[in-house]
This record gives C-alpha cells, structure tokens and sequence, in this order.
C-alpha cells in the first residue's frame, strides 16, 4: 500500500517557511531547506564544506511529520544521535502554519541551538 501523499498546500508552504529563514544574499553562507518525505518534512541548515571541498552539510533542526488519519502535523525534535522525538511542548496541530510560527518563535534551544 502506497502512503498517502503529503497535503501539498501544507508541503509548500513549509518549503518557502524555510526559504525565507536566511535572506538571498547569505545563502552562499548558510540556508535553511526543507527535505520532503512520504510522510513527513524535515527542516534543515545547508552550509557549505567549511575548507570549500567536498559536499555541503545538512544538519536536520527539526522534524514535522503528517498524519493522515488525524489531519494533524507535529513536530519532532532532533537528539545527538540524530534520531528524531514527537516534541510534548506544542500539540499537534491541522494548521501547520501554526508550528511554523512556534519553530520561529520558540526559545528553546532544542531547535536552533
């Protein structure tokens, strides 16, 4: 059986969240992207190699994962290990708009450090 497919209203919306993070004219220097999966979206930070050889690295922040059945999006934070939690802080929520905004408001360094 196939997963659904992400609410691609929601999808596009998070992508161009995470564009806006760093303005164009430092993405030489750091961006903030989303990579999308069957059922959820992480956001990340790309940088380049620190030396400027080899790949850019993409470090996941954090996690919004869809579910189907509930209409709902959560959020997930990243431990050390890079293995992600559903985050108790914020209740899931049908409008994604609304983690959004937590993820760019929120203080707790879990996120961005």
């Amino acid at each position: 059986m196939d997963p659904v497919p992400l609410p691609q209203n929601d999808v596009d919306l998070i992508a161009l969240w995470c564009r806006e993070r760093v303005p164009e004219r430092l993405w030489d220097k750091v961006k903030v992207e989303a990579d999308v999966s069957a059922r959820h979206v992480d956001v990340v930070e790309v940088r380049p190699p620190w030396d400027g050889v080899g790949e850019h690295t993409r470090f996941p922040i954090a996690r919004l994962r869809y579910t189907q059945k509930t209409g709902r999006w959560a959020i997930y934070w990243r431990d050390r290990n890079l293995a992600f939690h559903e985050y108790t802080r914020k209740r899931p929520n049908q409008d994604v708009r609304v983690l959004l905004d937590y993820l760019e408001s929120s203080e707790d360094p879990i996120f961005w450090g």
